[in-house]
């Protein structure tokens, strides 16, 4: 779980995981300014801190190094908000349970009516427009790329060199360019989506941040894939990475 200021739904979040196929449940903090801490550590999870905030990218490097250090076989991001159902985490982890890929996407899209569940008409067409760029640009089918639900096989995050990308929120994309580029299979699952006072979403101008941020990926990585200017982001780094993991 990457937490920041998740006080009003971290608990929720906990107690709807199914704790019969969830082994371990790691929250890491960047710098939250509420009770997010005193919460979790009321709770059974591994809890580590930030001591300041990092950002959604930087967190989830951290979640996934300590997950790896716990030998998980699959490691789901969950977030303590209360957006993305917990309960369905089973659904989600199937397709690489049953060995028929190795990351899993829950797709909004896919669930249908996004608008009538609360998405915001300038993000949904935000998001179409994007994926379809993205799609073009990897030659993949995906219904979205900006999901916040996904699960990870344990080779997966030790091939694919995530601590190279982007602190912020950009990452979820960096990571899935790696992925696809590498060529590893992916497979997405419908998951509905929450739209709520209390769920953290991201407003109209960091939204539009974020898109930039995602065109320049798309021309970072079409200009790597030429060979006109390399990026480490892209080259496999599996003996590097092992050294990072085993810390």
């Amino acid at each position: 779980m990457p937490a920041y200021n998740a006080e009003k739904t971290l608990k929720l979040t906990y107690q709807d995981l199914p704790k019969d196929i969830v082994d371990i449940t790691i929250l890491v903090d960047d710098g939250s300014q509420d009770k997010t801490l005193k919460i979790a550590q009321s709770l059974n999870m591994k809890i580590f801190l930030h001591n300041r905030r990092y950002g959604y990218g930087a967190n989830q490097k951290t979640c996934y190094i300590e997950a790896l250090k716990e030998n998980a076989d699959i490691i789901v991001m969950v977030h303590p908000d209360y957006q993305y159902d917990p309960k369905l985490l089973p659904e989600l982890i199937k397709p690489i349970v049953d060995k028929r890929c190795n990351v899993v996407l829950g797709s909004r899209i896919l669930a249908g009516n996004v608008l009538k569940r609360g998405m915001p008409i300038w993000k949904y067409i935000s998001n179409r427009f994007l994926t379809f760029l993205e799609n073009l640009v990897l030659g993949k089918r995906f219904t979205e790329y900006h999901t916040g639900y996904r699960a990870y096989s344990n080779e997966i995050l030790k091939a694919v060199p995530f601590t190279l990308n982007s602190d912020n929120f950009i990452f979820d994309q960096e990571i899935l360019f790696q992925i696809c580029h590498y060529g590893f299979n992916v497979v997405e699952v419908p998951v509905p989506a929450k739209y709520f006072p209390e769920a953290s979403t991201t407003g109209f101008l960091a939204s539009l941040n974020y898109g930039f941020g995602i065109l320049y990926l798309i021309l970072k990585y079409l200009l790597h894939r030429a060979g006109i200017l390399r990026n480490k982001q892209f080259e496999f780094l599996s003996a590097r990475y092992k050294e990072i993991t085993s810390k």
